[in-house]
């Protein structure tokens, strides 16, 4: 693995003595803050007295120059784009099977209802093992119950039942990544935006992997299709083992296998017990369950306002797209003191744009509603620094198991909900609803954030801006 060697910006150069030979940089990983207002990788030898440094990678460009990240980021793009297309191809393969909407439709639903399952019971998992084992292990199981699907014998039940497996499996890779991400970048901002860009990526690949999907049926049978994620899931795994370095497990205990729920229930305890963890995520988790309801109903939503087809298309994108243009300004533009300042702010006012939904929008406006609606997730790139911040290195992997699972379920549940009130409320008055209503709940949260802050709203915002520098990567 390549290796950086540190040495503040503003330290002064003077040549070195004849005699005495610059001694190599330690092997070991050191925290170094700079009062530079961003993260900087520096070169593995110093320069010489007449050679003037070269200018050190800022921003994304900096966490795409860790080489361990990179492997990460292939994997993840790999894995991600896999899943999206045998999502759509296994819910075509059930209804070819079956001739059943309802079926056709559980299938999609099993991909978030067993998440809460899998990152309660299993998120032990993530603290117990070294995370290059565990990802590998993930992606090879995954690959195995994907194949399987692609037997002819398997049967309907027996599709639904990998399709849960695969979910379950899921929050514990989710999860493990998140921790081994701070191994990787370290705390601080080369973490935050390494995390930016993975929410990115998850964002357009459901833009590009559905696109992908509707491709690929046109010219291979479902199974064909499905055939693609083995190939996907399996480079994700290589990635992985071959690309990043093996790290011992952050938590080691002496017992028996047979301790591992216990350890993922009393992990939750912890986690959930304590009261800014707690708040901290359930500010992820608040917005992301009301937000979705424009979503969940678009497709109805489009034939009440008598859009035209492609308008469906048009209504699922826009929030995907103003997430991805507003993460990406957020990571790239401002310090991480000012990604601080705007946690708050921008999470209390996420969801009103919702509100335009009162009086009824055409087409247009509704887009433009949406895409703000998106934008408003922009303030999970200053919260990820205050949750890394606040959970111990012991827990970081239940935690973030446990914050992965948590927050497919709220989005499940507020689909589930979102639907149910349709039955019964015109569409546009359930999505002006639920902005009302989430912007309420969210400002409460967000007093409970600051009450539960420890002195400082985060350690973040007293750096001022000094960012720690990643070593040995």
């Amino acid at each position: 693995m390549e290796t950086d060697s540190p040495a503040p910006a503003d330290t002064p150069r003077t040549p070195p003595a004849p005699a005495a030979p610059v001694p190599a940089p330690p092997p070991e990983r050191a925290a170094h803050r700079d009062p530079g207002p961003g993260p900087t990788l520096r070169e593995s030898a110093a320069p010489g007295p007449d050679v003037p440094a070269p200018a050190a990678p800022r921003g994304y460009r900096a966490v795409f120059a860790v080489t361990e990240f990179r492997a990460v980021f292939a994997a993840h793009l790999l894995s991600l784009l896999g899943v999206v297309v045998s999502e759509l191809a296994l819910t075509v393969l059930v209804y070819d099977l079956t001739g059943s909407p309802l079926l056709s439709a559980l299938t999609f639903a099993l991909g978030l209802l067993p998440y809460l399952i899998g990152g309660t019971l299993f998120a032990g998992v993530a603290d117990r093992y070294p995370a290059r084992r565990v990802l590998v292990v993930c992606d090879l199981l995954c690959a195995a119950c994907v194949a399987v699907m692609l037997v002819p014998a398997t049967p309907v039940a027996g599709l639904l039942a990998l399709r849960c497996l695969v979910a379950a499996v899921a929050p514990v890779f989710t999860g493990t990544r998140m921790a081994a991400l701070t191994d990787i970048l370290g705390e601080g901002d080369l973490y935050v935006l390494g995390r930016s860009l993975l929410r990115i990526v998850s964002q357009s690949a459901m833009l590009i992997g559905f696109g992908a999907g509707g491709v690929l049926l046109t010219v291979l049978s479902p199974r064909g299709a499905i055939t693609v994620t083995v190939v996907t899931f399996l480079c994700s795994a290589a990635l992985l083992r071959f690309g990043t370095r093996d790290r011992p497990a952050r938590a080691v205990t002496g017992d028996g296998g047979g301790t591992l729920l216990r350890e993922s229930l009393s992990g939750a305890r912890l986690v959930l017990g304590d009261r800014r963890i707690r708040a901290l995520m359930l500010l992820f988790w608040l917005p992301a369950m009301f937000v979705v309801a424009p979503e969940a109903l678009a497709a109805p939503y489009a034939d009440a306002i008598g859009a035209p087809p492609a308008a469906l298309g048009l209504l699922l994108c826009a929030m995907a797209v103003g997430h991805i243009g507003a993460e990406l300004f957020v990571g790239s533009a401002l310090s991480p003191r000012n990604r601080s300042r705007i946690v708050l702010p921008v999470a209390a006012a996420g969801l009103l744009p919702l509100l335009v939904y009162v009086a009824r929008p055409g087409l247009p406006l509704a887009l433009v509603a949406l895409a703000l609606a998106g934008a408003g997730a922009a303030y999970v790139i200053g919260l990820d620094q205050w949750f890394v911040d606040a959970v111990p290195q012991e827990l970081r992997g239940r935690a973030m198991t446990l914050l992965t699972a948590g927050l497919m379920t709220v989005q499940g549940l507020g689909m589930a909900l979102a639907g149910l009130a349709a039955e019964f409320f015109p569409v546009h008055q359930v999505v002006a609803g639920s902005g009302i209503i989430g912007t309420v709940c969210t400002l409460l949260l967000v007093a409970e954030v600051r009450r539960a802050a420890p002195g400082r709203m985060s350690d973040t915002e007293g750096r001022d801006g000094a960012d720690r520098h990643v070593t040995s990567r």
